[in-house]
């Protein structure tokens, strides 16, 4: 799913091209893209482009007169800056946002179809799409600690809360983890002031150094590798590889449709984490540690 740094780097390309265009049309391929009815869904049409924004991980456009159009790419959805008029893709497009410039077109790989489009014709409307969530790169030291605190969770669930904090995801929890040195399971009222701290500052560096690196690999072409899986990451999507910080073969957690990566070494203190299938499938003949594990 794009996170925070993909969103940020979506919107600044945006900026480059449709703010203060006027829509000349929308096109809608999947009408279960559309998650409002009112207003209709070409009211953006022959108005301008006022304004971009970032409500978590979604896209606001916000239209003079007062329209908002809200995009949410969920897992799989991604957006692409195609020539004027250019036709919706077969099986992965949903929609188009046409402007005399170019096409901004939705698209989403899969069958299972999660990306959505909304509109509005006031902020309020907006506001109920956000979680709440408090922007990591905005809070103080006291808000970041008082957000960490407001639920006793593990931290790779509270960094991933939306009701905690905007726009982190699955794929970077795991890098600012890592950054921190900090347990993935570890639990929020369980942290030190001076871990605490810690983790406020691998999420202002980790976030903002992502960035600037996708911000420099766009350059001024459109962010056509949105992707939550990076050759240049240190753990996250690493399983196995060897941790950059000390060598030890990264780790995992998998759960659901999501995984949790991390270096044992450097975050867990030697300790292996339970994985779910793997552990129910040994039972006792789990390892425990990074030794047991080399032995077995």
């Amino acid at each position: 799913m794009p996170e925070l740094p993909d969103i940020v780097v979506y919107l600044e390309a945006l900026e480059e091209r449709v703010l203060g265009q006027e829509v000349a049309g929308v096109r809608i391929a999947s009408p279960s893209v559309l998650r409002t009815y009112h207003p209709p869904y070409d009211a953006p049409v022959g108005r301008q482009v006022a304004g971009l924004h970032r409500v978590g991980k979604r896209i606001v456009l916000e239209m003079e007169p007062e329209i908002y159009l809200v995009i949410h790419l969920m897992i799989a959805g991604r957006l692409r800056w195609e020539a004027p008029g250019k036709a919706i893709p077969k099986k992965v497009g949903l929609a188009a946002v046409d402007f005399e410039s170019g096409a901004l077109i939705l698209t989403e790989q899969g069958t299972h179809k999660r990306a959505g489009i909304w509109l509005f014709d006031d902020w309020e409307g907006v506001a109920t799409l956000d979680r709440g969530g408090v922007e990591p790169l905005e809070v103080s030291s006291e808000e970041f600690a008082a957000a960490i605190r407001s639920e006793n969770r593990t931290l790779k669930r509270a960094l991933t809360d939306p009701r905690i904090f905007s726009g982190i995801g699955n794929a970077y929890s795991d890098e600012i983890l890592w950054a921190a040195q900090l347990s993935p399971v570890k639990r929020t009222s369980q942290i030190s002031d001076g871990e605490m701290e810690r983790l406020r500052q691998a999420v202002v560096v980790s976030l903002e150094e992502w960035t600037a690196r996708l911000r420099d690999e766009t350059g001024e072409g459109w962010p056509s590798k949105v992707t939550a899986f990076r050759e240049d990451m240190a753990v996250h999507g690493k399983y196995r590889e060897p941790c950059p910080r000390c060598g030890s073969p990264v780790q995992r957690i998998v759960y659901a449709s999501n995984e949790t990566n991390y270096c044992a070494t450097c975050q867990t203190g030697g300790k292996l984490l339970a994985d779910r299938s793997l552990s129910r499938l040994l039972k006792e003949d789990w390892p425990r540690t990074l030794e047991e594990l080399e032995e077995a």
